[in-house]
Formats: C-alpha cells, structure tokens, sequence
C-alpha cells in the first residue's frame, strides 16, 4: 500500500503502525519521526512563517471567512506519487490542506484514492483515529495493539494523580490573541492533576479574554502554541508579561508558568499525547511539592 498523509498526526499514527515504509508523501508539517524526513513534500503554507503572531491571526480569519485556503497542493506530484490511501481531516482548515481541496484533487486521480478523513476532537476519538488507520492499511490487530498501550500509559498517570488535590490551569493554544485550550487538552489537564479553567473537552479552542485568566487565578499556566516550538514562542511572552497584574497570578508568583513545544505536544491528536500527558502530570507534580 502507497499512503500519503496530509496531517502530522496521521504521519506520526503511520509510523506507529509500523507503516513507514509504505509513506510515499507528506505534509510539509510532518517533522515526526526524524525518518519522515525522507519522504516527499506535497503541501506548503500559503502564509509566511515569520509574521508576528497578531499578523498570523489576522490573515487566518482573514482567509476563512473569504472561504480561501491556507494551504497549496503539489497536484503534479501527488498524480505522480499515486498514492493508494490518502489520510486528511476537515475538522480544521487551520491546520491542513481543506478537505474540498484534497476531494478535488483526488478527482482527477486515475485509479481513484481512497480518502480517509480523521476528525478526533477527545481523547477517545484520538484512539479510534489509530484504528481507522490500522484498518484501512489493512493491519487492524496492531491498531488494536497500539490503542492498549496508548490506554496503559494514560491509566498509569491517572492511577499516580487521582488523589491529589487538582491545581487550577489555564491553558493556552495561542497569545496575541490570546486562545484557550479546546478538544482533548482540557482532559488531559484533568488526568494530570488539573482543573483547565477556560476550555471545554471537545470542542474548539477559543479566544480567551484576559479577565477570565485574572478572575481564574490559575496555579499553573501551560502555554503550548499551535505550530510554534518552544522558541517561538518566548517571542511572544512579553505580549502577555505586559498584561495588567500578569505578575500578581498565583502561577507568576510561583515560578508555575511552563512552555512547550505546540508541534510535539499537545497540538496533534497522535501517540505523543501520552508523552504530552505525562510531561504534564511531572511538571504539576513537582508544582504540588514545591508549593504544598
């Protein structure tokens, strides 16, 4: 079989799977394994990568609500590399090629590809998305296999956690403007010993309004940006250290203000989110014992 994913997280499913061999294209988003490295480019960005966060923002609502893309498709290529299976979403057209694009140029494709559209929004639908992959490469006792080490290592970290007190979190997909957390972070801000005060389990992130943090009080902030590493994002922290009594929160004054990488935590909806979980049930430990 000859698969092409168009999303990060399908990318990193398939090499779970032990499928890598058998990915002939990729997202140029696809940065995880290092293997993936080797495999051709299908898509590009239509924004440019080093626009203030702000700018990036606007010309995001800017381009959703004219209905446009943000993203291009190599069609010339992707005929060429005559994929079998094709793994997209059309949950976000943030954060991939939009599924109209990729059904119009799947169209064109002779023999046809199949599509298969991957739209988690909680932790159990992550897990399903492992085996609608798993079943469509034709492999479903290891989608099977990787569900039950995906469910383990989840129980682990629940089973360490469920008898502390839980810490108040404010969670955040984004700065300027600043974006609560959404889908399956809130829970697994709960597995890890925290209550996420702004974001809803399953559905969307959403933009926050800085009084909501101040009334919250939070004990920890987690800042994980979509698509941006850690780098990246101490760019913008000075956007938020200059908000009014940013330094008065209980997170601030505690030194609890923990940065991450948004490209390989938290963001995509794949096996690292057990590493995400895990990542942050350590920091709220080691929160809860500094402070208790």
């Amino acid at each position: 079989m000859r698969i092409a994913s168009l999303l990060p997280s399908a990318t990193e499913i398939v090499y779970a799977l032990g499928l890598g061999e058998h990915l002939v294209a990729r997202s140029h988003e696809c940065d995880y394994p290092p293997e993936a490295a080797t495999v051709p480019v299908i898509t590009y960005s239509l924004i440019p990568p080093d626009l203030p966060s702000s700018e990036i923002d606007r010309m995001v609502s800017e381009t959703l609500t004219t209905h446009a893309t943000l993203y291009g498709l190599d069609l010339e290529l992707l005929q060429e590399l005559k994929p079998d299976l094709l793994i997209t979403q059309a949950l976000c057209d943030v954060c991939a090629v939009s599924f109209n694009s990729v059904q119009e140029a799947v169209a064109t494709l002779s023999p046809r590809t199949r599509v298969l559209n991957l739209e988690p929004t909680t932790l159990h639908g992550v897990m399903d998305t492992f085996q609608q992959v798993a079943d469509a490469a034709g492999i479903p006792k290891r989608g099977r296999e990787l569900i039950e080490q995906f469910r383990e290592r989840i129980e682990r970290v629940r089973l360490r956690t469920q008898n502390r007190p839980p810490m108040r979190v404010t969670f955040l997909e984004w700065i300027d403007p600043l974006f609560a957390c959404g889908h399956w972070t809130p829970e697994l801000v709960q597995l890890a010993g925290g209550i996420e005060g702004h974001g809803r389990a399953g559905y969307r992130s959403r933009r926050l309004e800085w009084q909501e943090v101040l009334d919250w009080q939070p004990e920890a902030i987690v800042i994980a940006c979509c698509g941006f590493a850690v780098e990246r994002t101490l760019q913008d922290m000075p956007v938020l250290e200059q908000l009014p009594s940013w330094s008065r929160l209980p997170a601030v004054r505690n030194e609890a203000v923990f940065i991450t990488d948004g490209n390989a935590y938290f963001s995509r909806p794949g096996p690292r989110l057990a590493d995400s979980l895990e990542w942050l049930a350590e920091q709220l430990e080691q929160l809860g014992v500094r402070v208790g």
